[in-house]
């Protein structure tokens, strides 16, 4: 099991400490390329088919037919959990129900917007429809200058293979679309732009409209998953893996100069910290610590 994240301010700003990393080469060297695939997705809690089909990808292993639709799934569970639940409890508001018949594949679209997709962001903020009530809220405590990120290179499967800082997210997917620039204006590439990728990124999912997985010439394999662009390349000799290359969200949102760290950077009410945690979603257990006495575990 890997250790927390533990993020806490300090007199000189906020301390990001990320936990050792797995060993995993080392789980996985040596080992038949169908036993590394099978393996790696149940070493991990979250993003298991994300993975999985990364290791198949990579590794040039048949690809179930039901792949695509398993993915999807977990994408949309991710996000809905977070949306309905996760989000709603950290930002002080009554959890909602899951859209019903989620996991039978209906269309949780009219759920989340209450209705039919918004052409305007700001009415449908006031409205109080759907999730609206999450997203103005997320707007109301942080306003247009708190927990922003910059602007930064979009995730994408030829640039990242290395832990830079990058927008790897579902708002990342998502930062072309209209609401997504209103949202932009609003209030820059803050919690209210992060939130309503997640809001997108859930309907494109539960439409099974998630962007394709990429495998490149070098065998590296980028994947969708529910907080980003996950990439993994397994390497192999005589059909036996011989060493491993994974990037994750968090390793691009923790980078120096990555979005988390310079999204906490903008604070001015220490005690947003673990909100705004959340909002990124480190794929990593998380200790956050401040002085202020409403901050909380994210």
């Amino acid at each position: 099991m890997q250790g927390a994240l533990r993020i806490r301010q300090e007199r000189e700003g906020w301390a990001i400490a990320p936990p050792p990393p797995l060993p995993l080469g080392a789980l996985v060297r040596g080992r038949p390329a169908e036993e590394a695939a099978a393996l790696l997705p149940r070493l991990f809690g979250l993003c298991a088919a994300a993975q999985g089909l990364a290791a198949r990808l990579s590794l040039g292993l048949p690809v179930p037919s039901e792949a695509a639709a398993t993915l999807a799934r977990e994408v949309l569970r991710d996000h809905l959990l977070a949306l309905c639940h996760v989000l709603p409890r950290a930002a002080g508001l009554r959890l909602r129900p899951l859209p019903a018949g989620w996991q039978e594949g209906a269309d949780v679209a009219p759920a989340l917007w209450g209705g039919a997709r918004p052409g305007a962001l700001a009415p449908w903020l006031a409205s109080g429809a759907g999730v609206a009530p999450l997203l103005a809220r997320l707007d109301a405590l942080f306003g247009p200058a708190q927990g922003r990120a910059p602007v930064l290179p979009l995730a994408e499967a030829g640039t990242i293979d290395r832990p830079r800082p990058m927008e790897n997210s579902p708002a990342g997917r998502h930062a072309a679309h209209p609401l997504m620039r209103q949202a932009e204006a609003r209030a820059g590439r803050g919690p209210l732009w992060r939130a309503l990728g997640r809001v997108l990124d859930a309907e494109a999912a539960g439409r099974g409209e998630l962007p394709a997985p990429v495998r490149r010439a070098d065998g590296l394999a980028a994947v969708p998953a529910a907080r980003g662009l996950y990439a993994l390349r397994l390497e192999t000799a005589q059909g036996r893996v011989t060493d491993l290359v994974r990037l994750t969200p968090t390793d691009h949102m923790l980078a120096p100069g990555g979005p988390l760290r310079a999204a906490l950077a903008t604070l001015t009410v220490p005690g947003l910290a673990p909100l705004l945690v959340q909002l990124h979603d480190p794929c990593l257990p998380v200790e956050v610590g401040t002085d202020a006495p409403e901050a909380t575990h994210a």
